[in-house]
C-alpha cells in the first residue's frame, strides 16, 4: 500500500498518489474498456485516489469507474468534478483556453445540483468522496457555487470539498464559504507557476495542492519524437509545431539526470514534485495497469537536497516553450 497524506488540515488520508482517469478517454490514444477497468482496479488496489470527472467522455469516465468500485467502494476513494458543459441546450458561459477552444461552463446552484445528481447515478454511489468544480463559471461568484455545494456536504451526499484551475484569491474566498480540502492545479516540473501565489496561499489555509499533469502530458516520462494525429496534445502549444521540438532539446539534460539515480524521468519527476512538501499530492494517468507501479515506485525514491537543487536549476520555471491551458 502506498504511503498516506492527508487532504487538507483534517483529513481524509489518501495515498501520496493518485491516478488520473482522463486518459482513458482516447485523449492520448485508444482505451480498451476492459483494460481500463483494470487498470482502475489496480490503483485502488495500491491505495490511490482516482480523480475522474463528469466532462472526461461526457460521463463515461464515470461510469467506467463505477464499473472498478463495484464490490469495493470501502476501498476506494473517489473525486470527481463538475462545471464543464457539453450539452448545446445547458445555459454556459465561455472560458477561453490556451488550446485554442473555449470551454462552456456552469456555476450555477440549480446546475451544481443537476450536476450532482448526474454525477452519483454515474458512480453508482450514494456519497461523492470529494467533489471539484472543475472551474470557475466567471459569470457566478465563488461564493454562490461553492455554497450550493456545501449544500450538498450537509445533505450528505458529498465528503469534502475542491476547486481546481483557479486563483490563490478566488481559494481565499472560496474558504471563507466551506473549508476546501484540496486544491487542483498543473504542477510539474514543465509548469511551475503555481510556486508564486497559488501552493504559498494553499499552504497558510492548510489545503493540499493536487498536481494534475504531473509528468507534462506524458513529455518527463521521455519526450516523444511525433505526436499522432488523434493526439489530444496535438492542440497543446508545448507539443505543436517548433516548440516540441525545442522543449525535447530544452528538458534532455534534465532527463537525462535519471539515470544518475537509477530511477526512470516519470519517477525522478514524480519523487520531486512529492519533495516540494507532504500537501502534494500527483495524481499522473496511464492506460496500463504495469505503468502505476512504476509510478508509484516513485513515493520510495528519496532525491536528496542537492540533487534537488540541480533539478531545480535544470528546470527552472518557464523553460519549456509554448502556452499553457490557463
Amino acid at each position: 500500500m502506498i504511503k498516506q497524506r492527508l487532504l487538507g488540515k483534517d483529513g481524509p488520508s489518501v495515498g501520496c498518489m493518485g491516478y488520473g482517469a482522463m486518459v482513458l478517454e482516447g485523449y492520448y490514444g485508444a482505451a480498451d474498456e476492459t483494460e481500463a477497468v483494470a487498470t482502475l482496479r489496480h490503483a485502488i488496489d495500491r491505495g490511490m485516489m482516482i480523480d475522474t470527472a463528469d466532462a472526461y467522455g461526457e460521463g463515461h469516465n464515470e461510469e467506467l469507474v463505477a464499473r472498478a468500485i463495484e464490490g469495493r467502494h470501502e476501498h476506494a476513494f473517489v473525486a470527481t468534478k463538475f462545471g464543464i458543459v457539453f450539452d448545446q441546450a445547458e445555459p454556459s458561459t465561455k472560458l477561453p483556453t490556451g488550446f485554442g477552444f473555449s470551454l462552456g461552463i456552469n456555476g450555477t446552484p440549480a446546475y451544481a445540483e443537476k450536476a450532482l445528481e448526474g454525477s452519483l447515478k454515474r458512480l453508482g454511489v450514494d456519497c461523492i468522496d470529494l467533489w471539484y468544480a472543475h472551474y470557475l463559471d466567471p459569470a457566478v461568484p465563488v461564493e454562490e457555487t461553492v455554497g450550493a455545494m456545501a449544500e450538498a456536504v450537509e445533505a450528505g451526499k458529498v465528503k469534502h470539498l475542491g476547486l481546481s484551475n483557479v486563483t490563490a484569491e478566488e481559494v481565499e474566498r472560496a474558504h471563507k464559504v466551506h473549508p476546501i480540502a484540496a486544491v487542483q492545479y498543473e504542477y510539474s516540473l514543465w509548469r511551475r507557476e503555481a510556486e508564486h501565489d497559488l501552493l504559498p496561499t494553499l499552504r497558510k489555509l492548510g489545503i493540499t495542492l493536487v498536481a494534475w499533469s504531473p509528468l507534462g502530458a506524458g513529455f518527463l516520462a521521455g519526450p516523444p519524437q511525433v505526436i499522432d494525429e488523434n493526439d489530444f496534445r496535438n492542440a497543446m502549444p508545448r507539443f505543436s509545431g517548433d516548440n516540441l521540438a525545442e522543449n525535447r532539446d530544452r528538458f534532455q539534460p534534465l532527463i537525462d539526470l535519471a539515470d544518475e539515480v537509477g530511477v526512470t524521468p516519470a519517477q525522478m519527476a514524480l519523487a520531486w514534485l512529492l519533495a516540494q512538501g507532504d500537501d502534494i499530492v500527483p495524481i499522473p494517468g496511464t492506460r496500463r495497469p504495469a505503468r502505476i507501479d512504476e509510478n508509484v515506485a516513485a513515493a520510495e525514491v528519496d532525491l536528496s537536497p542537492g540533487f534537488i537543487e540541480r533539478i531545480n536549476w535544470l528546470a527552472k520555471p518557464g523553460l519549456a516553450a509554448g502556452g499553457t491551458l490557463l
